[in-house]
């Protein structure tokens, strides 16, 4: 049985600029912390079907963060993962369950808020971050991955305020979305997404993830924290002025 390297609804051209772009912004996100992923997902929604989009999508960030998570596997805080698997698993099953349609404007304002909250407003008590903080928040944004495949930005703003070692801060973060990721395969199989059709281009993607990662950690030893730290701020917020923008489109403020 011959199997096609590409799905017939995404042309040679378009899926050569998007192992590019995956090189790129696998690069932006191993070296500044976070934002390549939702570039990423920008990038693809202009040329893949729509119901492709958060499936492969997912499957890409997985393989991508895992990678990350495999080079910088002596930096990640493991206490913090050991608490936030637990809530990937809440949160998917949950969404799994329910498979409801989230309004656009209200997600996307709800983590633009929260994300400009957490890198410009007061610093949250230290309790926020304790074992119960921590698995309400991974169980939130698995639970919201699964429609909107855009949380990125929230679990990258709040390990942010949990490190301040640039290092421990990639690596935590690249292993928490690889737990939050995984889950996907399972819920869109059961859904009825025909992953089969777009494995060799997953694959391509994961690949040109991977070395995008290795370039842009050795962009991280140059950086200092401080600038680091500066850096990912500026990032976050721009994505949430994205999402704001986003939000003000959907419900027809502008």
């Amino acid at each position: 049985m011959e199997i096609a390297l590409l799905p017939d609804s995404l042309s040679l051209p378009v899926a050569a600029f998007l192992l590019a772009c995956s090189v790129l912004t696998s690069m932006i996100t191993a070296s500044l912390g976070a934002g390549g992923g939702v570039l990423l997902l920008v990038l693809m929604a202009n040329w893949m079907p729509p119901a492709a989009i958060i499936p492969v999508h997912g499957m890409i960030q997985l393989g991508s963060n895992g990678g990350r998570a495999l080079l910088t596997r002596k930096q990640v805080d493991w206490k913090v993962i050991g608490t936030f698997a637990p809530g990937v698993l809440v949160g998917a099953a949950l969404g799994a369950w329910l498979l409801v349609d989230l309004p656009a404007s209200a997600w996307q304002l709800t983590i633009a808020l929260f994300v400009l909250f957490l890198c410009w407003g007061p610093a949250l008590p230290k309790a926020s971050f304790g074992n119960t903080g921590i698995f309400l928040a991974s169980g939130l944004t698995s639970f919201v991955s699964l429609f909107v495949g855009a949380t990125g930005p929230l679990v990258a703003a709040f390990i942010k305020q949990i490190h301040r070692d640039r290092f421990t801060t990639v690596a935590t973060f690249a292993t928490a979305m690889t737990l939050q990721h995984a889950p996907k395969a399972l819920v869109f199989t059961v859904a009825g997404f025909v992953f089969p059709d777009w494995l060799p281009f997953i694959l391509a993607m994961i690949a040109s993830g991977f070395a995008g990662t290795w370039l842009g950690l050795h962009v991280l030893k140059s950086l200092s924290n401080r600038w680091f730290h500066q850096a990912f701020n500026l990032i976050l917020t721009a994505l949430a002025a994205r999402l704001l923008w986003q939000a003000g489109q959907s419900s027809g403020w502008w």
